[in-house]
């Protein structure tokens, strides 16, 4: 049974069951993104995590992983018995069977799946066979005294029609078209030329005008425009000083987050007093916050929405409670601790530096700039935090970087060869 045992972990079996585990979560991934509720989604979580902890159980990991892993699991099983969902559980167990899956592989798999399932979603919407072609209703992009006397008046709002392409809602398109772009341009980096990046840029301004997702078509451009600096100064991919800017915004997202939460009351009615009383009494701090707060249409007093404050740092707890696990809101950062804990988003943190030490010693720039933008994205979108693991492909690079001794030392230079 032993050498049974050690035949099946040199065979290619692993690498099949994570491919097929991998694969149900990118198809959760669409089906959600589609018009279709799935009736199933909760057993196809169950099933993909033990496809993956079958994955886990037959891959060699050393007794300081184990001890890692064994950890993480026990962390994410308090959560589960304190809020009643297993996210965490499924997600320590995915990204700990990464290990010995070339990146690019599977990085270049979910990409190409994704983009069929999108394109499918696409075509059957403009076709007509199923899904939404746009959306009437009330976006909240207008001018912000629009905003403030629907908020306050009563007035009627402003209907927009915008265009889903049967993804739902405009966002949703955007953010699609934005993950994709992150996930090829890291795929094929060795490859980028100038003229693919121009081609890329005009199609981020077509999705533009058909969503008017003004953050989709910012972050897809800063991201463009990073990543065309990194294909044509090379010096910058190995500077020191190009990693330590990549940490210190990701130390100011989180910073931003959290004043967020400590202070959306105040901007609430900061925003409320200069409406109707033509100013109000708060300091210089909470009016910045209040212009940021328009520039990104009320993401921050959203956490004010409901009688508890949910998302305010007064809602947040060690791990969390069963009725933080089904209230939505934008801000990512925020949803993590809200949502998770105080003790699992600080670990994650841990983990996030230590992917950014990874990738600081491997000298990849273009995993820099990933990291970088994503952490920025997710300040005012939630995309990355879910119960989808199929949404969060930086999942996949932070378990191959973090387990095991990975041969990527020309990881940029060379094809991303494994």
């Amino acid at each position: 049974m032993r050498e049974l045992y050690h035949n099946i972990k040199k065979s290619r079996l692993p690498w099949f069951l994570f491919y097929i585990g991998l694969t149900i979560e990118l198809l959760i991934v669409i089906v959600d993104k589609s018009n279709y509720v799935n009736p199933i989604e909760g057993q196809l979580f169950r099933i993909t995590f033990l496809i993956f902890a079958l994955k886990l159980m037959l891959t060699d990991y050393s007794k300081r992983e184990w001890c890692v892993i064994a950890l993480l699991e026990a962390v994410a099983f308090v959560s589960y018995r304190v809020t009643g969902a297993n996210d965490l559980i499924r997600l320590v167990t995915f990204v700990a069977a990464c290990k010995n899956i070339p990146l690019r592989q599977m990085l270049k798999y979910t990409f190409y799946v994704t983009l069929i399932g999108c394109v499918t979603i696409v075509m059957l919407s403009v076709t007509g066979i199923y899904g939404d072609i746009s959306l009437t209703t009330v976006f909240g992009h207008t001018g912000s005294e629009d905003l403030d006397a629907a908020r306050y008046c009563q007035a009627d709002p402003i209907l927009e029609t915008r265009y889903t392409l049967g993804m739902g809602h405009p966002n949703a398109l955007a953010c699609m078209f934005f993950m994709l772009v992150v996930l090829g341009v890291y795929v094929w980096f060795d490859r980028m030329k100038w003229y693919i990046y121009i081609f890329v840029m005009m199609l981020n301004v077509g999705v533009y005008a058909l969503t008017d997702s003004k953050t989709g078509m910012l972050i897809t451009t800063l991201f463009l425009i990073g990543a065309c600096l990194l294909t044509y100064c090379k010096s910058l991919r190995e500077k020191k000083f190009t990693y330590v800017c990549g940490l210190l915004v990701l130390a100011m997202c989180l910073a931003f987050s959290l004043d967020a939460a400590v202070n959306a009351q105040r901007v609430r009615v900061a925003q409320w007093s200069d409406y109707f009383l033509g100013g109000n009494d708060d300091n210089r701090h909470i009016g910045v916050l209040s212009r940021i707060d328009r520039m990104i249409t009320g993401r921050i007093i959203t956490l004010t929405d409901t009688e508890r404050n949910d998302g305010m740092i007064e809602t947040w707890s060690v791990f969390s409670c069963p009725e933080n696990m089904d209230y939505y809101f934008d801000m990512g950062w925020v949803k993590l601790f809200y949502r998770y804990g105080v003790v699992p988003g600080l670990i994650y943190l841990v983990f996030c530096l230590a992917f950014w030490r990874k990738l600081y010693r491997q000298k990849d720039a273009c995993g820099l700039l990933v990291f970088t933008i994503l952490a920025i994205y997710t300040v005012i979108e939630a995309h990355l935090i879910s119960v989808y693991l199929g949404r969060n492909f930086m999942l996949m690079m932070m378990g191959y970087y973090l387990t095991g001794e990975n041969r990527i030392r020309n990881h940029m230079s060379n094809g991303y060869k494994d």
